[in-house]
């Protein structure tokens, strides 16, 4: 009996370990970020080292970090190393930053006051869900903008989705249609990008609503994606 405790205590110690280490692994901002990145689809480090505005060597710190974790994996592309999420666990990592967001609003005052005074400030109207958006989409009853930089378009996008980065929403306004509503997405949640773009839109007589999540989410969700070609 005394064996069997030790042995139970050992496999419970060795699981909060593993948790530990994932959660280590997570506990920097610019690792998040780059988990973010990662969820719309591979990169070098160069190019995530851009994206996240550190230098080569420190992205690759934080990787290493995260493939330690086993939450990326990597390949040689020539020259340069390719990052991606793992394969078996992209679901899973991705519902792991949501879980961690649900947890941060109910629990840390800064969360909630960014919430309030930056993203409620912006878009107060009830987002359209994945599933309102499937049938809207399928009905044609709706016209999609991906608001996120061209790159990040061509990694995947929702199908039918006009790529119209926010720098370029000014330049680009006739190609939105003032019959239908506009449905608006970028990264997630809480991407500025969106946000932005809904209230550059209402302010102009668009009728214009966000997507609740993002591209991460939808495509963790297992529905259609396309590629640019």
């Amino acid at each position: 009996m005394k064996r069997d405790a030790e042995s139970s205590g050992t496999a419970a110690g060795t699981v909060r370990a593993a948790l530990a280490e994932v959660a280590k692994a997570l506990g920097h901002e610019h690792r998040v970020e780059l988990i973010e990145q990662l969820a719309q689809g591979r990169r070098s480090v160069e190019a995530l080292a851009e994206r996240v505005g550190l230098s080569v060597a420190n992205a690759s710190q934080h990787l290493q970090q995260l493939r330690r974790a086993g939450l990326v994996t990597a390949e040689r592309s020539g020259k340069r190393v390719v990052y991606r999420l793992a394969d078996d666990a992209e679901i899973d990592i991705v519902g792991l930053l949501g879980g961690l967001r649900r947890v941060a609003e109910h629990t840390l005052a800064s969360m909630d006051r960014v919430v309030g005074t930056y993203f409620r400030a912006r878009d107060q109207l009830e987002p359209v869900t994945a599933a309102e958006l499937v049938t809207r989409l399928r009905d044609g009853a709706v016209m999609l903008i991906d608001v996120r930089p061209e790159d990040e378009y061509g990694l995947g996008h929702l199908p039918g989705a006009l790529n119209i980065p926010l720098r370029q929403l000014e330049q680009r306004l006739s190609e939105l249609s003032r019959d239908l509503e506009i449905v608006a997405y970028c990264r997630g949640p809480y991407c500025v990008l969106s946000f932005e773009a809904v209230a550059a839109l209402r302010s102009l007589g668009f009728n214009v609503r966000r997507l609740e999540e993002g591209f991460p989410e939808w495509k963790a969700s297992g529905l259609p994606v396309e590629t640019a070609a």
